[in-house]
């Protein structure tokens, strides 16, 4: 499940992701509950968000970063 795809876009599942973090900081956990993701793909596809700039951990939780939270704001 990747969740950045070759042109450096978030994919479906990505944005999936993106959009369990609108509310705040949640953790790993958290996110794979609101998905329904399996939490080892949610733990990878947090960790490439991450890497892309899109989402920043704090302590044990991930929260949007402004890329981030411009991208979602910008999703139907």
């Amino acid at each position: 499940m990747a969740c950045i795809s070759p042109d450096g876009k978030p994919t479906e599942s990505g944005i999936k992701l993106l959009r369990s973090l609108k509310s705040g900081l949640r953790s790993p956990e958290e996110v794979a509950k609101a998905t329904g993701f399996p939490l080892f793909r949610v733990r990878s596809g947090l960790r490439e968000l991450a890497a892309a700039e899109l989402v920043t951990q704090k302590g044990e939780g991930y929260e949007l970063s402004p890329k981030g939270n411009e991208l979602v704001g910008s999703q139907p």
